[in-house]
């Protein structure tokens, strides 16, 4: 649902605490009016990638941050119906990013519902299956909610750049230069 900039006064984030998900509530702020931005963290197995998520969070602008402990209902509707159904991409990887998605989009419409959200944001990238992941669950479950996809938007166009905007803005970060790339880790992969 097409909603304008102006309109959108709160957003629901999924929120890792990762680089993209760092630089977009600073980035929501800067460009929707200052609205407010509730991060959820979806615990499907992260274990320590949690930690220190609060602070984090609300030091970049969120009002406050939700994390939600999936990791029952992960393994017992996602998990081992994806155990049962022999499902391995190639023979070798065992899809755990691809099907914690849809319980995210669940949860995330789920809150986006509770706290009366304007809009759902994720940090997808714009080439990447988990845009769609991400969306047809938050549609499923939130079918008139406003998606904010930073990615389609913003005029980054790396993660250079997205350190840059992070150094810019004073965000702390885990990650270096050096070591930019994003890891998925939960209870299956």
């Amino acid at each position: 649902m097409a909603k304008a900039k102006k309109d959108i006064k709160k957003v629901v984030l999924a929120y890792s605490g990762g680089l993209d998900t760092s630089i977009i509530i600073p980035w929501l702020k800067e460009n929707y009016n200052n609205c407010e931005v509730i991060a959820v963290s979806a615990d499907v197995g992260q274990g320590t990638e949690l930690d220190g998520l609060e602070e984090k969070a609300i030091k970049t602008g969120a009002s406050k941050l939700i994390v939600l402990d999936l990791k029952k209902t992960f393994v017992e509707d996602y998990i081992f119906p994806t155990v049962q159904a022999g499902a391995v991409y190639e023979n070798r990887y065992l899809l755990g990013t691809s099907f914690a998605r849809p319980i995210i989009g669940k949860e995330l419409a789920r809150i986006a519902l509770e706290e009366g959200a304007d809009a759902i944001c994720h940090g997808a990238t714009g080439k990447g299956n988990d845009q769609v992941r991400f969306e047809l669950a938050i549609k499923a479950y939130a079918p008139d909610m406003a998606i904010i996809a930073p990615w389609r938007e913003w005029t980054i166009k790396s993660r250079d750049e997205e350190i840059d905007y992070a150094e810019a803005h004073n965000i702390p970060l885990k990650i270096n230069r050096e070591t930019n790339y994003s890891k998925d880790k939960n209870l299956w992969h």
